[in-house]
């Protein structure tokens, strides 16, 4: 594992599930992207619902929900021009021929040692990221977060904050990779949460497709 998540997981790391730290491993060098492919349930809250149908513009979160819902996931590493690291993962769902997207870039700040997720297409919200390894699974939950408007990153006040937590974990029986991911607030309660399983394969590819990155880029790093 050479990625981001394994400057944060530090020696952790050699803790996960081969399958999942392999999954996660991939760096600025690598000439592939890992796509996977597989059934999502999706459950949103009501309260929420006004807010979730605005993001889907920004390929952020959506307002749809169901049960087997065909996704795929791609991810690929790369090098933002002022030199940091970061890993582009980019999740389609398809609603009965609608497709939602929700994009992130996560990136390390070496000076720091720290995780940040850059989240839709713009990386207009921007969170904390803290992993840590529990039985081989990847368990990744949000920190501290922002809006980043002209250039500025503006503090997410804590009670408008969300709690994020995310676990990816392999299983050997069905030779499958496990998500499930949970986006919740302490005033509205449930936003959107998805479950499921996928498998995967590699796709070569000579460079990054700019649509894969942020498009106002990922320099400077928050506070």
């Amino acid at each position: 594992m050479t990625g981001v998540y394994e400057y944060a997981l530090g020696e952790a790391a050699e803790d996960l599930h081969p399958n999942v730290r392999e999954r996660y491993a991939l760096g600025p060098d690598d000439a592939f992207a890992t796509v996977g492919r597989g059934l999502m349930d999706i459950t949103r809250g009501a309260v929420a619902l006004p807010v979730l149908y605005v993001m889907p513009a920004r390929n952020l979160l959506f307002p749809e929900s169901g049960e087997e819902v065909p996704f795929s996931v791609t991810t690929v590493g790369w090098r933002d021009p002022a030199g940091y690291e970061a890993l582009t993962t980019r999740r389609e769902f398809d609603f009965d021929g609608k497709t939602r997207q929700f994009d992130s870039t996560t990136v390390w700040d070496a000076d720091r040692e720290r995780l940040f997720d850059f989240l839709g297409t713009g990386g207009m919200v921007v969170s904390e990221l803290h992993p840590r390894v529990e039985d081989g699974v990847l368990v990744v939950e949000g920190g501290k977060q922002w809006a980043r408007v002209g250039g500025r990153y503006l503090p997410t006040p804590g009670p408008l904050g969300v709690d994020v937590t995310v676990r990816d974990r392999y299983d050997e029986h069905d030779e499958r990779f496990h998500v499930t991911a949970t986006v919740e607030s302490g005033l509205v309660g449930h936003i959107l949460g998805y479950r499921g399983s996928f498998t995967q394969e590699r796709r070569e590819m000579d460079r990054v497709p700019d649509d894969l990155k942020p498009v106002t880029g990922i320099d400077p790093l928050p506070p």
